[in-house]
């Protein structure tokens, strides 16, 4: 290649790369100040509704509509940062070669499904034209503006792909070309041993899923290859199915509650009240451990998100591992199981996402999951204790902080978890809007009493949140999707006869087991939202039937859930948990393996001993 022919490529990139972060910036707004007016328009909507007496009619439709805007940006800024989870685990040990073409084949895939999801909106927005919402309101506002995200996220797929060597690009068209290719041949020259388009869904699911697609694109293709081979659905089914698996208010509570999380960052309140912990029992044997299982505990009573908890508290107590000697690789470990224990506890947006497509009550799983939560905080406490080994006088030197600093922070805190409990018990406002009153305390705080939120902090945790909720929310989407079509398949009764076929014989506590091991597996290959959307459903009413406590089999999924979202060798929030501690992944396995050996006997005890998940609901009238 010549001199000019290098310089041309180089400042053809720089314009690439330039015209790209443009559109993320842009991307990043148009999120962001989606779910800022989202919250406003709750906010004010529960005002006049309680203290004027003014319910606002169209309040509901708006923030929908703009939630499932805000998740399709927020997944597209997702996307041109690379945070997409997935399954990497054999993609990686591939030679050099072969995954350079497995990646390249990825990239174009995104493009295709991106392309797809965006086509076919835009397209719905066009055939709803003139159609209302309940209230009155445009139906094509909702579609129109989950079409040009998804267009977002396309042209960030695209850029993914053309970042790669022409070599690596050439190869991963032809790996795709030759798989589409395969399967026409096969289906032109011999149509009748062409297996079945569910047989063809699956198997496309998990090749593309453990070759390294991202785990909301691999469920969303599951679901366009059925629709594809089948031939007599339309393709704007799949954006439409796509589009309610998120259109409910219910699911708004998810991007409020991460909100929360990254503004508790923001404003000190999180730094101040593990800081507190910390002077309070870190002088302990197993201190700095038994801190780290608390402020998961708090926090977890706050912010939503599992992995906003993580960065929050592994952020300020890994680092302080190191310092004190201890292997980082067991602090991780702890700090991932710690986050199993806290699945359950509220108002953890597994519980949400669960109680949404389970139709159960989200306010009494939140109660139900307290005393497992409790009883797994206490085993993992009483390890930290006594394998442990008590700090030296440099360790628990006291920070320079004052101590009335630390407790404003915590008086806070608590403040903010009152809110939340007194919200849902009181039945002053749904879980939506409580979450959207608790950022608003959090944004309150942190300017006025702290002065440590400003705009550019404030504009930084919208954009984070946004980025966040819509990751988790387009998994949702997708996993929607992909539920849509196992339901016109007669799966859910098919596994639901199986069930009851080996129940029969085998009694409930092998029925238990098996869900147990079914969501451990699942949970470990796919993000905990997915898990909990195609098999939640799947399973409860079986559960039902044989007699087992919908809020009690709720609390057992969501823990089986956990334990597999952070085993080894998938479990995608372990490897999460080791980025934000900058610990290779293998130095927690065989610690990890113990916290989670600990963590599936409490599982056990909670799952055959119903009254723990049960007795706080029946008490509060759940």
């Amino acid at each position: 290649m010549t001199s000019d022919a290098i310089s041309a490529r180089a400042t053809t990139n720089a314009g690439r790369r330039w015209i790209m972060a443009l559109l993320l910036a842009i991307s990043d707004a148009v999120a962001a100040l989606m779910l800022a007016a989202d919250l406003l328009v709750v906010c004010v909507s529960v005002a006049l509704r309680y203290w004027f007496d003014a319910p606002v009619e169209w309040a509901d439709d708006v923030a929908r509509g703009l939630m499932v805007g805000s998740s399709f940006f927020g997944a597209a800024s997702a996307l041109a940062r690379g945070d997409n989870p997935g399954v990497r685990f054999f993609i990686d040990r591939l030679p050099a070669a072969a995954r350079a073409t497995m990646d390249a084949a990825a990239a174009l895939l995104m493009v295709v499904i991106a392309g797809t999801v965006a086509f076919n909106a835009i397209r719905l927005g066009g055939l709803t034209s003139g159609q209302t919402t309940g209230s009155g309101l445009p139906l094509e506002l909702t579609f129109y503006p989950m079409g040009v995200g998804a267009s977002f996220m396309t042209l960030f797929a695209l850029d993914l792909f053309c970042a790669r060597s022409l070599r690596d690009m050439t190869s991963g068209v032809i790996a795709a070309g030759l798989l589409a290719g395969l399967y026409l041949a096969w289906d032109f020259l011999v149509p009748g041993s062409v297996p079945s388009s569910g047989v063809l869904m699956l198997i496309g699911f998990f090749v593309t899923l453990f070759g390294g697609l991202p785990i909301g694109f691999a469920l969303a293709l599951a679901a366009l290859i059925f629709i594809w081979v089948e031939g007599t659905l339309p393709g704007v089914i799949f954006a439409q199915q796509m589009a309610r698996g998120i259109d409910n208010f219910v699911l708004l509570a998810i991007p409020f509650f991460i909100l929360v999380g990254y503004l508790m960052e923001a404003n000190g309140m999180s730094v101040r009240f593990i800081e507190l912990l910390r002077r309070g029992v870190g002088h302990m044997r197993g201190g700095l451990n038994v801190v780290m299982v608390t402020s998961m505990v708090l926090f977890s009573g706050i912010s939503g998100s599992k992995m906003a908890d993580v960065a929050a508290v592994g952020s300020v107590l890994i680092p302080a591992a190191r310092r004190s000697r201890q292997n980082p690789g067991s602090a991780v470990a702890l700090l991932a199981a710690s986050a199993v224990m806290a699945e359950t506890i509220p108002p953890c947006i597994n519980l949400i996402i669960l109680g949404f497509v389970a139709n159960l009550s989200i306010g009494g799983l939140f109660v139900a999951g307290l005393l497992p939560a409790g009883l797994m905080a206490l085993a993992l406490i009483a390890v930290s204790v006594a394998t442990g080994k008590r700090p030296t006088a440099s360790d628990i030197a006291e920070p320079r902080t004052p101590i009335s600093g630390l407790w404003s922070g915590a008086i806070a805190a608590f403040g903010l978890i009152f809110m939340i409990f007194f919200g849902f018990k009181s039945g002053f406002a749904t879980a939506t809007e409580i979450s959207a009153f608790a950022a608003a305390y959090a944004i309150v705080v942190g300017s006025v009493m702290f002065r440590e939120l400003g705009l550019r902090a404030a504009a930084a945790s919208f954009v984070q949140a946004a980025t966040r909720s819509g990751l988790v929310l387009f998994i949702v989407a997708a996993a929607q999707s992909l539920a849509f079509i196992l339901t016109l398949q007669q799966v859910p009764h098919a596994v639901g006869e199986f069930m009851l076929a080996l129940s029969a014989t085998g009694g409930v506590w092998l029925f238990l087991l098996l869900s147990i091991a079914v969501l451990i597996v699942m949970g470990s290959v796919l993000e905990g939202a997915a898990a909990l959307i195609i098999f939640g459903p799947l399973l409860l009413p079986v559960a039902v039937k044989l007699g087992v406590d919908p809020l009690h089999f709720g609390v057992v999924l969501v823990i089986a859930m956990g334990i597999g979202l952070f085993a080894p060798p998938l479990g995608l929030g372990l490897y999460g948990a080791c980025l934000i501690g900058n610990v290779p992944i293998e130095q927690t396995v065989k610690p990890i393996l113990g916290y989670l050996g600990l963590l599936f006997m409490c599982l056990l005890v909670i799952a055959f001993v119903p009254v723990l998940s049960t007795t706080l609901p029946r008490a509060l009238g759940y």
